[in-house]
C-alpha cells in the first residue's frame, strides 16, 4: 500500500514555509530543522522498504516530536500507522490512521488500513464503514478502491451474500480478476445455493491454482451436494494424496464418507489429522465429527470419551447430551443415559426446534423403559406428544410402561394401537403385543 516518497514532500513543505521570510532575511536554525527532518524522512523512508518496523516507528515519533505540526501530517501518520500495526501495537497504530484520514480526507490508504484492522479486531461495523467510504472516494487509484471492495465482499460473505456478489463484481470493474477473485465467487455461488455455479466457479479456479486445497475441497463439496459422489470421492482422494493432513480435505471427505455410511473409511483420516495437529485433536467440529463416526461404526465407547470432553466446555447443549445419551443406550448403560437425557429434555428453550426436543424425549422413554422406570417413560411420552404423533415405538413403549405398573386397561389400549399400525414390521414387538393381550384377558 506504500507508495509516497516522504522525505521530499516534507522538504518542499518546510522549503515553502522559509520562503514567506521577509525579503533579505533567513533563519539558519529553521534551515537546520529542513535539513534535519529530510534525513529523519529519508532514514523512515529507509528503514520501511527494509521492512525494519520499529526503527522506522522510533525515527517517525522522533520527526513528530521535534516537529510537532508534521503530526498535522496524514503521510506521516499513516507511515508511522504502517510501522506500528507490523510491530503489533494495533491500538496505536488505529490512532494514527484516525489521525491521517482527519489530515485528509479524500486519503484512501489509510481508511482502507483502518478498515483492514478494525475487521482483524472483529470491529465489523467500523470496519464495514471505513471499507465502504474508501471504496467510494473518486481520487482513489482503481487498484486501492478494488482492494476496499474486495475486503467488503470478505467481511459480507457470510452475512450478506448478495452485497459479497455486488461488492467483488464491482471490483472487478475497477481491476482485472485474479485467481482468488475466481475462488471467492465460487464460495459466494456456495453460500448463495447455487451449487452448478459454484462447480464451474471452483474448476475455473484450479485451471489457475491447480493444487490448491480449498479449490478442492470446495469444489468436492458442490459435487457431493448434487450427489455427484463417486466423482467427488475420486477428486478427494488425489487431493488428499497431495494434501494429506490438510484439514478442510480431511474434513469433506469425513463427511463425504458418513454421507456414504462408510464410517470405517473415515475414522483413520481423521485419527491421523488429529494425531499429527495438535490445533485439529481440539478444535471442538472435528471433535465432534469424529464423535458421531464412532457411533455410526458401533464404536460407542469412543464416541463417550468425546461427547463427554465436548461437555466440558459446552455444558448447555442439548442436542450433545442427546449424542451421549445415545451413546450410553448402545452400550446398555442405561441409569447413566436415563441422567444424561432428564438433562437434555429439561433444556427444551435451547433445542433448535421442537421437533427436535421431542426425539430426545423419545430417546428418554427409551432410556427410561430399559432402566425400570415406567413412570418416567411415561412422562417422557407425554412431553414427545404435545409435538409427534403416535409412532409404533411410542405406542410399544407406551403400552409396556402401563403393563408394568399394572395399568392393564391403558396397557391393552396402546397394545392394540401399536398392533394397528405396526403392519408386520415389527415381528417381535408384534409377537409380544398379541401375547401380553392373551395374558391380559386373564387378568380381567
Amino acid at each position: 500500500m506504500r507508495s509516497f516518497g516522504l522525505a521530499g514532500w516534507v522538504l518542499f513543505g518546510t522549503t515553502a514555509l522559509a520562503q514567506q521570510l521577509p525579503p533579505g532575511t533567513h533563519s539558519a536554525d529553521d534551515h537546520s530543522r529542513e535539513i534535519a527532518a529530510a534525513a529523519k524522512m529519508r532514514d523512515a523512508e529507509s528503514a520501511l522498504e527494509k521492512q525494519d518496523y520499529k526503527g522506522a516507528e522510533t525515527t517517525l515519533k522522533a520527526l513528530i516530536m521535534a516537529n510537532p505540526a508534521s503530526a498535522k501530517d496524514g503521510r506521516i501518520e499513516y507511515d508511522l500507522g504502517f510501522a506500528e500495526e507490523r510491530t503489533g501495537e494495533e491500538d496505536d497504530a488505529a490512532k494514527a490512521y484516525e489521525a491521517a484520514i482527519a489530515a485528509m480526507p479524500g486519503f484512501a490508504e489509510p481508511e482502507i488500513a483502518l478498515g483492514l484492522l478494525d475487521a482483524r479486531a472483529g470491529h465489523f461495523d467500523a470496519a464495514h464503514k471505513e471499507l465502504l467510504e474508501a471504496s467510494k472516494l473518486r481520487a482513489a487509484t482503481p487498484d486501492l478502491r478494488g482492494r476496499a471492495l474486495r475486503a467488503l465482499a470478505h467481511l459480507d460473505e457470510s452475512t450478506n451474500v448478495e452485497a459479497a456478489r455486488e461488492e467483488l463484481l464491482a471490483a472487478l470493474k475497477l481491476t482485472p480478476e485474479t485467481p482468488d477473485d475466481v475462488l471467492m465467487s465460487a464460495e459466494l455461488a456456495e453460500r448463495a445455493g447455487d451449487a452448478a455455479d459454484a462447480e464451474t466457479a471452483y474448476r475455473r479456479a484450479l485451471t489457475s491454482l491447480p493444487n490448491d486445497a480449498e479449490a478442492m475441497a470446495g469444489l468436492a463439496h458442490v459435487l457431493q451436494q448434487q450427489k455427484k459422489t463417486t466423482e467427488a470421492e475420486t477428486l478427494l482422494k488425489a487431493a488428499l494424496q497431495q494434501h494429506p493432513n490438510d484439514p478442510r480435505l480431511v474434513a469433506q471427505a469425513a463427511s463425504l464418507y458418513a454421507a456414504e455410511d462408510k464410517p470405517e473409511a473415515a475414522i483413520p483420516l481423521l485419527e491421523q489429522l488429529r494425531a499429527s495437529d495438535t490445533t485439529m485433536a481440539s478444535d471442538a467440529s472435528s471433535t465432534l465429527l469424529l464423535a458421531h463416526l464412532y457411533a455410526a461404526d458401533g464404536k460407542n465407547a469412543e464416541a463417550e470419551r468425546l461427547y463427554k470432553e465436548l461437555l466440558l466446555t459446552q455444558t448447555k447443549d442439548p442436542a450433545l447430551l442427546d449424542d451421549l445419551g445415545s451413546a450410553q443406550v448402545m452400550q446398555q448403560h442405561y441409569a447413566a443415559a436415563q441422567a444424561t437425557l432428564t438433562r437434555a429434555v429439561g433444556m427444551r428453550a435451547l433445542f433448535h426446534n421442537d421437533q427436535a426436543w421431542a426425539d430426545t424425549a423419545t430417546h428418554l422413554a427409551f432410556a427410561a423403559s430399559k432402566n425400570g422406570d415406567p413412570k418416567t417413560c411415561l412422562e417422557a411420552l407425554a412431553s414427545r406428544a404435545t409435538v409427534l404423533p403416535d409412532s409404533p415405538s411410542s405406542l410399544f413403549l407406551e403400552a409396556t410402561a402401563h403393563d408394568k405398573l399394572h395399568q392393564y386397561k391403558e396397557a391393552e389400549r396402546a397394545y392394540r394401537a401399536f398392533l394397528e399400525i405396526a403392519s408386520g414390521k415389527f415381528p417381535d414387538q408384534e409377537f409380544e403385543a398379541r401375547h401380553r393381550l392373551v395374558a391380559l384377558q386373564n387378568v380381567k
